[in-house]
């Protein structure tokens, strides 16, 4: 049985549809930290358990009978986060799977200015270590995050953020394809794959074009510094430990962890990945 962890998460739903269309139901398991939002794929005759990353015993439960497991990874970034995948990670060992996969980072590195892709490596780390075969999925930076900075860009026609670099926008439903792919084809890839991007990497210069000319409103980028877009966080209410983990995207931007495009993605889906464009036009309101 294929167990897919965090289903009820954006990322994670999408992957079980997809794998839906690839395998039968009865082949699919869930490990969902509240069994009651899962019904409509408990319906399609998806085995849903609850596990929690935090509870090994509940885990056990959740993943028994697993012949992959597809550690989906929380949205937190540091020692919790490293923490609650090992757990994750040891708890499919336990369970007898043949493989694991994790969602981790185009940009995965121990040496990362980012925080989230250091503890990709980590993980990445934990799961060679696990002496199960896995398969790491490098995924692109998602797409959605370019329309959160955007913030309320639209209405002010100002998007005011630190300097840059190229970034390989992707989106979710094109990383959920990406996933079912490959735990329908068992063993495609041993270790990290190459990055699953989007086929260009585009700065915010180029975003903020993109915007103008879906809401139909001149949207301006201007650059402030590191300093003045922490103060702008603090003053907002944003946690000292959250605003230095968004600076570290920037960081990690201007160094160019990111703008390497990668035709790995194109094959698996079988066609072009979807554009930032299309992804910005289904979430900004014109």
């Amino acid at each position: 049985m294929i167990i897919v962890t965090g289903a009820n998460g954006q990322l994670g739903r999408q992957i079980v549809g997809r794998l839906l269309t690839r395998v039968p139901a009865a082949q699919v398991g869930v490990s969902v930290r509240d069994a009651g939002k899962a019904q409509a794929l408990a319906d399609r005759g998806v085995r849903v358990r609850q596990g929690d990353f935090a509870d090994a015993a509940s885990l056990a439960h959740a993943f028994e009978g697993a012949s992959q497991v597809l550690i989906v990874s929380v949205d937190k970034m540091g020692e919790e986060a490293v923490k609650q995948h090992r757990a994750a990670i040891d708890a499919a060992v336990a369970a007898g799977a043949r493989r694991i996969l994790y969602t981790s980072h185009m940009g995965a590195s121990a040496s990362s200015r980012f925080e989230a892709c250091r503890d990709h490596a980590a993980d990445e780390g934990a799961l060679r270590a696990s002496g199960v075969p896995f398969t790491a999925l490098r995924n692109g930076f998602h797409a959605a995050s370019a329309a959160q900075f955007l913030g309320h860009a639209a209405a002010s026609g100002v998007i005011a953020l630190p300097a840059d670099g190229p970034v390989c926008w992707t989106a979710h439903e094109d990383l959920a394809d990406a996933a079912a792919a490959v735990l329908a084809d068992e063993g495609r890839f041993d270790g990290p794959t190459p990055p699953l991007t989007a086929a260009r990497a585009l700065d915010f210069d180029e975003i903020a074009g993109i915007a103008s000319a879906i809401t139909g409103r001149t949207i301006t980028r201007t650059t402030v510094t590191d300093e003045e877009f922490r103060e702008h966080l603090t003053a907002g209410g944003v946690p000292a430990g959250a605003t230095d983990q968004l600076l570290g995207i920037f960081a990690a931007s201007r160094a160019g962890e990111f703008s390497t495009p990668d035709p790995t993605l194109a094959a698996l889906l079988g066609r072009e990945p979807t554009p930032l464009s299309t992804v910005l036009r289904s979430l900004l309101r014109p």
